[in-house]
């Protein structure tokens, strides 16, 4: 009776823990590698208690219940109650500007590799070529691709 009960533990474990990873925190990755860890843990437990009659029942059970469970929460709208319903109407870097290469200014945000810089008291999405930089550098623009700013941190 146990070896049910700690079987079916694990799979439910398993289960809310992808459930948790697809509702509330995606993304992650980390919840949801840890409920299919769960998840094949219960199934091979099922395998070594109860032979692989059983445990083939087992491993079509937990596919069936988690793809029937995922069609059923796409298809009632489940989801609708997660999703972003509104649009970000601010946009940077619109519109002409008065920014050239060569200009400096400072980072008010970390740039990995895009974030914000301040330049004549004026805030612009910048990027850089790839590197780390902290926000409150000194920065340099590079080159202006458009409506993309570069910079490199200013060495001095």
């Amino acid at each position: 009776m146990t070896e049910w009960v700690s079987v079916l533990l694990l799979l439910g474990l398993g289960l809310v823990l992808l459930l948790i990873e697809l509702l509330f925190i995606p993304g992650t990755t980390f919840v949801g590698l840890a409920g299919l860890l769960v998840l094949i843990f219960g199934i091979v437990l099922s395998y070594r208690y109860f032979g692989s009659a059983t445990g083939n029942a087992v491993l079509i059970g937990t596919a069936v219940v988690a793809i029937v469970g995922t069609v059923y929460s796409i298809r009632s709208g489940a989801w609708e109650r997660f999703a972003l319903k509104g649009q970000s109407e601010g946009r940077f870097n619109d519109g002409p500007f008065t920014l050239a290469a060569g200009d400096v200014g400072e980072t008010t945000s970390v740039l990995r590799p895009i974030g914000k810089a301040e330049f004549a008291n004026k805030l612009y999405e910048v990027r850089t070529l790839g590197n780390y930089v902290e926000s409150g550098t000194k920065v340099k623009i590079t080159h202006i691709d458009h409506t993309k700013i570069f910079v490199e941190p200013l060495t001095e």
